[in-house]
């Protein structure tokens, strides 16, 4: 309370906290920034551009990811630390804008990679600022904090010198090269420095926290589909279009079924049951900041082939129900469902130690069936994976599954829980 009444402070977050409706809106602002990397792929979907648009969407998850443990060791709404949150979203558009010449610079303007990189620089900085102000030991913490952001940013600069050069040349690949390792040494080296004091305060925070970026990507790439079609532009709505849309939704849907019913609360519970606090931080590192990225990889990329799809319908001028997916439009799509399901098993093998049957065969399904959805009409293909994917969510529901019924119990019991301590709080104090 004493520290509370001094303006100006980093107040601690406590074991109780839950996300505040501050890092919702930061949150908002990150999964703007996931879909934008689409952009970098969307005009010419080729196996280069994928590989670079996967390079930036984990350069930013892991921007989102310190940024989220920042909230979970202070709190976001209190101090000095909603100055520091606004200054990186300020960053963060900026960066947004330097995306598309984060690559390969254009003429006129300021360098794009040396954009991109000053802000991300600006964001990460911020976040190594504020842990070693709140560390003891405040220049070894700066330096074991500081050295794979700088280590990043000088890969990152190190491509932008590079001449442009044709795909899958040896400078094309060098380039390539340079940013994987600038992903992987801020993958690698920051979740294993050491002498940061950052911990895991709050298991119901970290796992809300995360819980709510795979909800907000699942509900913008709804935005994406609305815009896949390019009907604001003046092409006529179409039932083709129509179908294709409500096909989409059901996939969305069912996406966010498979991870809201039973994984993320068993995952939460999960970290409450973990009472040591560096086994906890193992199980925040992998459950969480390694094995969500896959799922917001999935989303992303699923919402660049629905809206391929989408657009394919609306453009073709003969009888659009026949239309095909064009180029790498079947991978994006069926590849993101791939990449999400994979991501979800991993994770209820890491909550509960188990692997159902029914994911793995309908993620075979998928691996086999991609190779010949090409030849389908796009409206086809999409109608086959939502039936797929419903299948999967009603066969769970039927399957009377014990540990469903035990983590959804307990949902509920600590829902009433809770809800029974604030009425308390609220009748004696307000």
């Amino acid at each position: 309370m004493s520290a509370a009444r001094q303006p100006g402070r980093f107040l601690p977050a406590a074991p109780g906290s839950r996300v505040t409706r501050l890092e919702l809106f930061y949150d908002l602002v990150f999964v703007f920034a996931f879909l934008n990397v689409t952009t970098l792929v969307a005009e010419e979907l080729k196996p280069i551009a994928l590989l670079y648009g996967a390079v930036a969407l984990a350069l930013l998850w892991w921007c989102w990811v310190s940024f989220a443990a920042l909230g979970n060791y202070l709190r976001a709404d209190q101090g000095v630390v909603p100055l520091i949150g606004a200054v990186t979203v300020a960053a963060l558009l900026v960066l947004v804008l330097a995306l598309p010449e984060a690559f390969s610079d254009r003429p006129g303007g300021p360098p794009g990679p040396l954009v991109f990189a000053g802000s991300y620089l600006a964001i990460r900085g911020l976040q190594v600022f504020v842990l070693v102000t709140r560390s003891r030991e405040r220049r070894g913490t700066l330096w074991r904090l500081s050295l794979p952001v700088i280590i990043s940013i000088t890969l990152i600069l190190t491509a932008g010198l590079l001449p442009s050069a044709p795909d899958w040349s040896r400078v094309s690949l060098l380039h390539l090269g340079l940013w994987v390792a600038a992903v992987g040494v801020e993958f690698i080296m920051g979740p294993r420095a050491r002498g940061s004091g950052l911990t895991v305060v709050s298991a119901g925070h970290w796992a809300e926290r995360y819980a709510l970026i795979v909800l907000i990507a699942l509900g913008e790439s709804i935005i994406a589909l609305g815009t896949g079609a390019q009907l604001t532009i003046g092409l006529p709505l179409t039932w083709p279009v129509v179908v294709a849309a409500v096909l989409g939704v059901t996939v969305i849907a069912a996406l966010w079924w498979m991870y809201f019913d039973v994984l993320a609360p068993a995952l939460e519970q999960t970290m409450h049951r973990t009472r040591d606090a560096a086994q906890r931080l193992v199980l925040a590192r992998n459950a969480y900041a390694y094995l969500h990225f896959p799922l917001i990889a999935g989303v992303i990329l699923f919402a660049l082939g629905l809206k391929r799809y989408l657009t394919t319908v609306a453009e073709t001028r003969g009888d659009a129900w026949l239309a095909r997916p064009a180029g790498l439009d079947d991978v994006a799509l069926f590849g993101g469902v791939i990449i999400y399901l994979t991501a979800l098993l991993a994770l209820e093998w890491r909550a509960v130690r188990r692997v159902r049957a029914a994911p793995v065969v309908t993620l075979v399904v998928f691996v086999v069936g991609a190779v010949a959805v090409g030849k389908l009409p796009a409206t086809i293909s999409l109608a086959l994976l939502a039936l797929i994917c419903v299948a999967l969510v009603l066969g769970g529901l039927r399957s009377g599954d014990p540990l469903r019924r035990q983590v959804r119990q307990t949902v509920l019991e600590e829902q009433l829980a809770a809800e029974h301590d604030q009425s308390e709080w609220r009748r004696r104090n307000l």
